[in-house]
C-alpha cells in the first residue's frame, strides 16, 4: 500500500509540475509580473517537499518537459535578478538594502550550509575564492564576503557583460567590497591558468544546464585548477530536480568527492565538495569517493541553528 499511495503522490506531482510547465511556456515575457510570480512561487512550493522521486526514470516525455523547464526557470530567475540588482542600484548604499530581494534569506541559509561544509575540509580560511556563473546580482559572494571570509578575495565570472556590469555597481558605497570583489565576463572554459591561483570554485547551478555540459565544465575545473583547491557544486534532490539541474557524484571526474548535503528546508540547492587531489587526477578520471564517518554526520549544523533541517548524506549510502 504504501509504495500504491507514493506512485500516487509521484503521478500527482509530475501532473502539476506539467501543468505549471504549459502555463509558463505559453507567457509572452518571464519578467518580473504578478503571473509569472504566482506560477513560480507555486512550482517552489510544490517541489520543496521531500518526495521520494528520481526524475532519472520518469518517462522520456517528462525528461524532456523537465529539461525546458529548467531552462524557462532559469531565464526567469536571471530577470528577476536584474530587477532587483537595478532597483537596489537606486540606493546609496546598495549592500544596506539587500532584503528587499525576496528570497534573499535564504542565500543566508545557502551560503552559511556552504561556508560551513567547506570548514570541515580547509585547514586554514580561503584567500582567493572563484565563483562561476555569479549573475547580476551576486549574493552567494556578497553573503560569504561580507559575513564568513571578510579577508578573502572574489572573483566572480559571468558570460554576460550586461549581468557583470549590474552586479559591480552594488559595490558602490563599500570600500572594503569593491576592493575584493572583482567581475570578469568569460566562458569559463576559456579560462586556464587563472583557475590554478584559486582556493575554492564555486559552481553555479545553472552553469551547464545539460548533463553533458555540466561534465565539461568540470572536466575543465579539474584540468585548470591547483592540486588541493576545493570545488563547492550546486546541484538538486528528488523533486527540487525540476528546479535545477541534478549532478551525480561520479559526474565530479578527477576530483575526490568529500561531502554532500541535501537540504530538507526552503534552501533548494544539494550542495556537494570536492578537493583535487594533491598527486593530481588525469582530467577525466573517475571521481573518488571519501568514505565518510559516522561522526561526520552534521554535528556542526546543530551549532548553527540548522539541525535536523539538514539532510547529511553518507557518501557509502548513496545509491548505485
Amino acid at each position: 500500500m504504501a509504495s500504491f499511495a507514493m506512485g500516487k503522490q509521484e503521478e500527482m506531482l509530475v501532473r502539476r509540475i506539467t501543468e505549471i510547465y504549459e502555463c509558463v511556456s505559453k507567457l509572452p515575457a518571464l519578467s518580473p509580473s504578478k503571473e509569472v510570480n504566482e506560477l513560480l512561487t507555486e512550482l517552489v512550493n510544490i517541489c520543496i517537499p521531500v518526495i521520494a522521486i528520481d526524475v532519472a526514470k520518469l518517462t522520456s516525455e517528462v525528461q524532456a518537459m523537465r529539461s525546458e523547464l529548467i531552462v524557462l526557470c532559469g531565464e526567469a530567475e536571471g530577470l528577476m535578478e536584474s530587477h532587483y540588482s537595478d532597483l537596489l542600484a537606486s540606493y546609496d548604499n546598495p549592500l544596506h538594502h539587500l532584503t528587499i530581494f525576496p528570497y534573499y534569506s535564504n542565500y543566508l541559509k545557502l551560503s552559511l550550509l556552504e561556508y560551513t561544509l567547506l570548514t570541515r575540509h580547509v585547514a586554514s580560511p580561503p584567500g582567493r575564492v572563484a565563483f562561476v556563473g555569479s549573475g547580476p546580482l551576486p549574493l552567494t559572494s556578497v553573503v560569504l564576503a561580507k559575513q564568513h571570509m571578510p579577508a578573502a578575495e572574489f572573483h566572480n565570472y559571468d558570460l554576460d557583460p550586461t549581468a557583470n556590469d549590474r552586479a559591480s555597481r552594488l559595490l558602490r558605497g563599500d570600500a572594503d567590497m569593491a576592493a575584493r570583489m572583482a567581475f570578469h565576463t568569460a566562458d569559463v572554459l576559456s579560462v586556464t591558468h587563472e583557475l590554478r591561483g584559486f582556493d575554492v570554485v564555486f559552481l553555479a547551478a545553472l552553469v551547464g544546464i545539460g548533463h553533458d555540459e555540466k561534465v565539461q565544465v568540470i572536466e575543465h575545473l579539474a584540468r585548470h585548477m591547483a592540486p588541493g583547491a576545493i570545488l563547492v557544486v550546486r546541484s538538486a534532490h528528488s523533486a527540487r530536480a525540476f528546479l535545477y539541474p541534478v549532478v551525480e557524484p561520479a559526474d565530479l571526474r578527477g576530483f575526490e568527492v568529500l561531502s554532500i548535503h541535501h537540504p530538507g528546508d526552503e534552501v533548494i540547492n544539494s550542495v556537494i565538495v570536492s578537493r583535487k587531489p594533491q598527486g593530481g587526477h588525469a582530467p577525466g578520471a573517475a571521481a573518488v569517493m571519501r568514505p565518510c564517518k559516522c561522526c561526520e554526520m552534521m554535528q556542526g549544523f546543530h551549532h548553527f541553528g540548522h539541525g535536523s533541517m539538514m539532510e547529511d548524506v553518507a557518501l557509502e549510502e548513496l545509491p548505485s
